[in-house]
Parts: C-alpha cells; sequence; structure tokens
C-alpha cells in the first residue's frame, strides 16, 4: 500500500471521512488513491475549490483585452453602478451611504468589492445577505440574481476590506456580460475543452450520474439537496461546479505550466500572488488563517496556492516545488476552518499545515 493510500485508508477506518480520493504530483511522479465511498474516478461537488477557475475564467478576458483591471464593473453590471455602504459595519441595512468610488474588477478579484462574509455573521448587513442570496443553489437567474444583489447594502467600501464567496459568483455573472456567453458555455469552451477537463461541469449528466459520490452531512447522514443532477438556474462561480482529480490535475498543472497556453504568465503571477495587506489579512484569520489572497484563491507564506471547499475539498499548487496537492471528500464541513483530515493531507503533499 502506498503511503497516500494508507492515510486515506486509515482516515476511513477511523471514521473520520466516509470516503476520499487523493492526488499528489511532483512533476512528472503523480500519486493517486481512493478510499471508501469517494474512489478515484469519482465525480464530486468540489464547492469552494470552483474560485480559482472562476479567476482564471476572468484573466483570459484581461489577456484577451477586452477588460481590465482597473475597468469599473458598472460597464457590465449597470445595476452595480451606484451601490450603498452601510455606515459601519454594525449599522442596521436602512443606515448606508453612498460608496466612495466605483467597484473596479480588482475590487472583485481580490475579494474586497464590499460584498460577502467576515468574521462576524450576526452583522445586519451579513445576515440580510445570507437571506436574500444562499450560498448553494440560487433560484434565481444571473440576471435576476444581480438584481437582488444590487438591493443589499455593501458591508465596507470598495477595496477596504477582504471579504469571503460573494466576489466569486459577481464574477460568474461579470464573465457571461462580457463574454456575451452563458457562464456553463463560456467555463466548456475556454477552459474544459483546451485543458481535457472532460468531467468537469455545473451539472453531472444522466450517464455519468453512477459516478457522482455520495454527499454527506457531518453525522454522515445523506444529503440529497437535488442539484448537480441538472443544469442550474443560477451557475456559482463561487462553488458550482463538480470535477475530478484528473481534471483539478489538469487545472493545476496549467498554473505551473509556465508556458502561457491558456493564460499569460502575467496572469498565472497576479493569480497566485498576495494582493492583501497585512491589516486586512488580520481581520481575515477565521478564513484564512494568516494567509493571504490572490485570485480565486489563499497565497501562503510559502508561496502555496489555492483553497478548500465547504463539501471537503482541498485543491492547492506549489510553484517553488512544483507540486499539486488534491483531495477530494463528500463530507460536508462545519465551517470556515479546515478540518484536521486536510491538514494532515496537506503536511503528506507538501510538508506543510
Amino acid at each position: 500500500m502506498t503511503p497516500l493510500r494508507d492515510l486515506l485508508e486509515t482516515s476511513v477506518e477511523s471514521g473520520t471521512v466516509p470516503g476520499a480520493a487523493a492526488l499528489v504530483a511532483r512533476g512528472d511522479d503523480v500519486e493517486v488513491a481512493g478510499a471508501g465511498e469517494v474512489e478515484r474516478e469519482s465525480i464530486v461537488r468540489i464547492a469552494s475549490i470552483t474560485k480559482p477557475i472562476t479567476a482564471a475564467a476572468i484573466m483570459i478576458l484581461v489577456d484577451e483585452a477586452l477588460v481590465s483591471q482597473d475597468d469599473p464593473i458598472a460597464r457590465w453590471l449597470p445595476e452595480l453602478a451606484s451601490p450603498l455602504v452601510v455606515r459601519t459595519p454594525e449599522s442596521a441595512i436602512d443606515d448606508v451611504v453612498p460608496a466612495t468610488h466605483p467597484i473596479t474588477v480588482e475590487d472583485v478579484l481580490t475579494f474586497r468589492a464590499g460584498w460577502g462574509f467576515p468574521s462576524d455573521f450576526s452583522l445586519p448587513a451579513v445576515v440580510e445577505l445570507f437571506r436574500k442570496l444562499p450560498v448553494f443553489g440560487p433560484r434565481e437567474t444571473p440576471d435576476e440574481w444581480l438584481a437582488t444583489l444590487a438591493q443589499v447594502p455593501m458591508l465596507r467600501q470598495p477595496g477596504e476590506a477582504w471579504l469571503y464567496n460573494t466576489c466569486s459568483d459577481v464574477q460568474g455573472v461579470l464573465i457571461a456580460r462580457i463574454s456575451r456567453q452563458p457562464l456553463p458555455e463560456f467555463f466548456a469552451e475556454r477552459i474544459f475543452e483546451p485543458l481535457g477537463m472532460s468531467d468537469t461541469s455545473f451539472h453531472v449528466p444522466s450517464e455519468k450520474l453512477d459516478r457522482l459520490a455520495p454527499y454527506r452531512g457531518p453525522d454522515f447522514a445523506p444529503i440529497d439537496d437535488g442539484l448537480w443532477t441538472e443544469p442550474p438556474i443560477f451557475p456559482s462561480g463561487a462553488g458550482g461546479l463538480v470535477s475530478t482529480l484528473s481534471d483539478w490535475h489538469r487545472f493545476g498543472r496549467m498554473l505551473l505550466a509556465d508556458d502561457g497556453a491558456l493564460l499569460s504568465l502575467e496572469s498565472v503571477r497576479l493569480m497566485t500572488t498576495d494582493h492583501l495587506t497585512q491589516e486586512q489579512r488580520d481581520a481575515s484569520t477565521l478564513f484564512l488563517e494568516g494567509a493571504g489572497w490572490g485570485f480565486g484563491g489563499a497565497v501562503a507564506a510559502d508561496g502555496r496556492y489555492g483553497w478548500v471547499g465547504g463539501t471537503g475539498t482541498s485543491a492547492h499548487v506549489a510553484p517553488s516545488s512544483g507540486t499539486i496537492g488534491i483531495l477530494l471528500t463528500q463530507l460536508q464541513m462545519m465551517g470556515p476552518t479546515p478540518t484536521q483530515f486536510m491538514r494532515e493531507f496537506w503536511r503528506y503533499a507538501f510538508g506543510a499545515s
């Protein structure tokens, strides 16, 4: 038994997870294993490790000069041209002031547009955001979703603070508006087909449903949310994809390839570089644990780039060593803090926690 398979088998046998699949690639040396309910070829709900793929889609448009980081997003998203901001983070949702300056594409890429989740989920503007815009499975079209977002006051002024999640969904709508294509079509034509990510999509087609791993809650009870088995009304750039080990590995190899085939070298550099101030990192330790944020993923002190997903997924690349580490479970996380199992995998893959 390989060390990676031993790690997974031990975690399944101990009752840590009902199943897990993992891949560790160090250059051309690739180790793959699966155990329990998640096999090497399983299709899984990857949740927030969708975010780096969405950011890459934006950077394709940047490379083609269809948009620049300095552009105000109102050019394509006029619904967000005149946002209101609560006077202080603790203020009531009707105690608002105008935004001091337009939201830019860079604000959205760096999660500093003004909407999203801080460490305190009880703030009135955050409660309103959760109430009007559910994280999983919005039942609105992208246009309707954006109109709803425009009704929610921002928690912070544009560029002021890092706030989790919402900006990736804004990115998804922005991509569709700029490209004049539905987001699933753009992803398929511009990322999945060129990279050979044949099992990655916003839903699992009927002929592949037998490969969709079971999704379970923290008590291992099955979750039947009805999502991912048919095209979604709102394709979420924040967490809407299903994928496999081999497909996300192909995406990771693109980030490390240094060949400019899909993205320019400058775009990859920008994606994998920390853009936050020390103050912004310090205010976001619940999610980032001291790391920074690039475009679509965290950037650790050692340069490791990637993220985790609420369905128990994790995917990172380490440019300094050329290592890719992907861990896929289908066990719902209890919160934003990475699990001990994830940390054990990171130590195995990267020598990091």
